[in-house]
């Protein structure tokens, strides 16, 4: 059988938790310092903190420790590894392979997106070297997860949801370039979310102002079940910067899903952690943030971007019927809410928002009337009474108990069993025979488990004794207390991968694009037998290199792919708002596009 893993987004340790609460299997969070968001860094006390909490459930915690590392660097890095570990975190996640030359505790490390899976061949190395799991990149096909899957013993691990980049992950190159900031680094400028011009070598305008990098965001919820029939084992939500509203509900409606598909192979699949949540919201990924929604190649290509804007547009909830100076009716199923933010595409084709002041049937009141025509489409981008609901508590998880109770030669025995372990406690007292039955109120006092993240779901109680209900709470304490050590205690961290000495990369010269900054990471590629390589762009940076390599293309998605017949075959190039040439490079060989470095 194979374990499937909800792994789940955490800015910080309070939401980490939260997405614990809400279903998942495994957080993933960034350390202190060098983590690839550089903005969502966290003390160590606080990753402390999470792992206690997580490991209660047998839920594991990653660390992001997934920027390339310079010379200068390697001692820091190393000690914060001693320090995460002693911490009990249960992996990194990494994308420098100079970790693996460093003197570190047994820590099992896990390959992330950053470096760029997207073949057998290099996943089979990882997974030689000793990477315990496999971050694939987003752009991969169900096909080619399947034909890894085939080839490689390590869990293999899938975006499922949030926001895309459009380059390969650890192949941008553009917010270094132009900003001196590096991706790799953990600090990205976004530069796919500005907008452009579409220029050709003739000096045509094709498109003046379209944000033709961003991407819609991704959304796999409905191919859950071919993904793990494909080999995926570990399903990650994206989104280390969002809010804690967004992880709550993206995290409670995959483990929907996800339990959906175990319950129908339960001779094949099983939860990798324990305990049942209990929701007071109903889960709707189409109410958070999003850009509108793309499978991103996993079946076919397809349009994935958004050109219009790289703000989120929500859920589509109907048209326009009628507009006066005042109000407008809307022809929709949703219930409309005071405090809603409606948007649209405007006549000038940019996204335009307003708030609902209030509401009176179908008819609405903006705070601030748009220029709005009838049969216009509507959308939903904020859902003012959902977000408000996600700002409490909703959600408890609490993992089953089987209680017994009775008597003893020293007096009694209180034990507990669950789904991870058992305790029992050995009560020395003086028994007294109750003169009323006292079974329920035994019962009662040793299952009032609230605060805790145990509930009774069976209880044996033996025979019919007086005890002051003081007494049996506070056994009742400590026996909670020596559970929750014991699921400490017996919390088995993955082990490190062993590292085949033997196992040559798949080539023997690297290019800039593997990311090699520091003399570690040399020493690894070489011997592993890589003869020649190139210093990171971050180290060196080439001329007229290639910024950006994506799936992604924009001829696709303006209907001028250059297989088709009558189409623009000019070279293309994207203008920036500071006036930057970006030259656009078509590999219709490989179905992939390039943003070359920006023209003198």
């Amino acid at each position: 059988m194979r374990a499937i893993e909800l792994l789940s987004p955490a800015k910080n340790a309070a939401i980490g938790i939260e997405a614990i609460k809400h279903g998942a299997d495994a957080v993933y969070i960034g350390p202190p310092s060098f983590g690839a968001r550089a903005a969502a860094g966290n003390s160590i006390a606080d990753i402390a903190r999470l792992c206690d909490y997580a490991h209660l459930f047998n839920a594991k915690v990653y660390v992001t420790l997934n920027t390339i590392i310079y010379d200068d660097e390697l001692v820091e890095v190393e000690k914060l590894i001693h320090a995460l570990y002693a911490a009990r975190v249960d992996a990194l996640i990494i994308q420098d392979l100079g970790i693996l030359r460093m003197q570190i505790p047994p820590i099992a490390l896990h390959a992330s997106t950053q470096m760029d899976i997207t073949s057998v061949e290099k996943a089979r190395f990882l997974a030689g070297v000793g990477l315990s799991q496999l971050v694939l990149a987003r752009e991969l096909s169900l096909e080619t997860i399947r034909e890894i899957h085939t080839q490689v013993d390590s869990p293999l691990e899938a975006f499922v949801h949030g926001a895309l980049c459009v380059s390969y992950s650890g192949r941008c190159y553009a917010s270094q370039a132009c900003f001196n900031r590096s991706a790799n680094r953990g600090k990205c400028a976004q530069l796919c979310r500005f907008a452009f011009d579409l220029l050709t070598d003739k000096g045509q305008v094709l498109e003046k102002q379209k944000h033709l990098l961003s991407m819609k965001d991704l959304n796999r919820s409905q191919s859950i079940e071919d993904m793990i029939e494909a080999g995926i084992s570990s399903f990650k939500i994206e989104g280390r910067l969002k809010d804690m509203d967004y992880v709550k509900n993206v995290t409670a409606y995959y483990r929907r899903q996800i339990d959906g598909v175990i319950r129908k192979n339960k001779d094949r699949y099983y939860r990798s952690s324990f305990g049942d949540t209990t929701l007071s919201f109903e889960p709707a990924v189409e109410r958070s943030f999003n850009r509108s929604f793309t499978n991103f190649f996993l079946y076919k290509r397809e349009n994935v971007a958004n050109i219009i804007s790289p703000k989120s547009m929500g859920a589509y909830i109907g048209t326009i019927e009628q507009v006066n100076n005042r109000y407008i009716s809307l022809k929709t199923d949703i219930e409309i809410q005071p405090g809603d933010g409606l948007c649209f595409v405007n006549a000038q084709e940019e996204l335009e928002g307003f708030r609902v002041n209030r509401v009176n049937d179908r008819l609405i009141f903006p705070t601030s009337m748009p220029k709005i025509a009838r049969g216009t489409k509507i959308y939903r981008n904020l859902d003012y009474t959902f977000v408000h609901t996600l700002k409490k508590p909703t959600a408890e998880r609490k993992i089953a108990l089987n209680l017994t109770f009775q008597p003893s030669k020293e007096g009694f025995t209180l034990s507990a069993e669950d789904a991870i372990t058992n305790v029992k406690m050995t009560l020395i007292y003086v028994k007294e025979a109750a003169k009323q039955s006292q079974e329920s109120n035994i019962l009662r006092q040793l299952s009032k488990l609230g605060g805790t993240p145990f509930y009774v779901e069976k209880a044996s109680i033996d025979g019919n004794w007086f005890i002051p209900s003081s007494q049996l709470s506070e056994w009742r304490r400590q026996l909670i207390e020596k559970l929750m050590k014991a699921h400490l205690d017996d919390h088995q961290r993955p082990p490190r991968g062993l590292e085949n000495q033997q196992l040559c990369y798949p080539k023997q010269h690297l290019d800039f694009t593997a990311n090699i900054a520091n003399h570690l990471a040399k020493a690894f590629y070489t011997s592993h037998g890589v003869t020649t390589m190139d210093d990171a762009f971050e180290v060196k940076q080439p001329q007229q290199a290639v910024l950006m390599t994506c799936k992604h293309c924009i001829r696709y998605t303006l209907h001028q792919c250059l297989k088709d017949k009558n189409v623009n075959r000019d070279n293309w190039f994207l203008r920036s708002s500071d006036g930057k040439i970006f030259p656009l490079v078509f590999d219709c060989k490989h179905c992939e596009m390039q943003v070359l470095s920006p023209k003198d």
